[in-house]
């Protein structure tokens, strides 16, 4: 029997949190968000379980295991996590972060035609630099996994694909891939050759690069439909013609530095963030 959708909130939530209330954010192939608050905290729960095969879509096991093995992410870079299995997979509670993605953020410059403000956009980079300065890779940034707080920082979420600890065997699985539009070229092609790629710093930088760019035109950077299948996307992505970087001025500039097809000629995230303290 396979499970409902949206994924309940598992028992073991209520034994750990005793919740006071309860809304539902997300509900996605294979993963259920949960926004749980308590007499004292307020945390995201996230529910995943197997996706079985389609038509349109191969069967996939990992995002069952994805909240698990984000919680022992979180907990090596030393940030708060508990875990714990259900029927169908496995669950974790992690704080809720305050605030609103880029996409949104940037919505009133993007339909109004003004520059997008830079300040949130070196609040990401500094917040990847430090991430990557800790000897880690995210390896699914895209913009909903960036949240600007009403402080104006920026805090990175979605860890469960992040590589640069010992992972226990029990709740790691071969590198999946992201959403496409934000794989690198290299990532794309090494997924459709091999079925697994290494996310490293340069393909973070992409990754970045496309939010930005996506956030402030609400454009992809390549042509392909988003309901086609996903090799077909990859495919796009790894061979497909850039669309021209429509971003003025020098944050252009640099959005096409960080969309470079060669890994090499990519800045770093530390190089971004100081490209970006110049403009604001």
């Amino acid at each position: 029997m396979e499970p409902c959708s949206p994924c309940p909130l598992p028992r073991g939530v209520a034994v750990a949190l005793t919740p006071t209330g309860v809304r539902l954010v997300t509900n996605r192939r294979g993963s259920t968000v949960w926004d749980v608050r308590t007499a004292a905290e307020r945390y995201a729960v996230k529910v995943g379980r197997p996706v079985p095969e389609t038509d349109e879509h191969p069967g996939q096991d990992w995002t069952g295991v994805a909240p698990a093995r984000e919680a022992v992410v979180l907990q090596l870079l030393d940030m708060f996590a508990v875990y714990g299995t259900w029927p169908y997979g496995t669950w974790n509670a992690q704080p809720w972060h305050e605030g609103t993605s880029l996409y949104e953020l940037w919505e009133p410059q993007r339909d109004g035609g003004s520059p997008a403000p830079l300040d949130a956009a070196h609040a990401c980079a500094d917040a990847l630099a430090v991430l990557h300065g800790a000897g880690w890779v995210h390896g699914d940034i895209h913009p909903a996994h960036v949240v600007i707080g009403p402080d104006g920082t920026a805090t990175l979420i979605g860890f469960a694909l992040a590589q640069g600890g010992p992972v226990p065997d029990a709740v790691d699985f071969p590198y999946p891939g992201s959403v496409i539009p934000y794989e690198s070229p290299e990532m794309s092609r090494s997924i459709l050759e091999t079925g697994t790629a290494v996310p490293t710093i340069a393909s973070d930088v992409y990754a970045l690069g496309v939010a930005f760019l996506v956030s402030a035109t609400g454009r992809r950077h390549v042509a392909c439909p988003g309901d086609a299948p996903r090799a077909v996307q990859r495919k796009a992505v790894a061979t497909a013609p850039y669309h021209p970087v429509s971003v003025p001025g020098l944050f252009g500039k640099l959005i096409e530095a960080m969309l470079s097809p060669v890994p090499g000629d990519r800045p770093t995230s530390a190089e971004v963030r100081s490209v970006l303290a110049c403009q604001r």
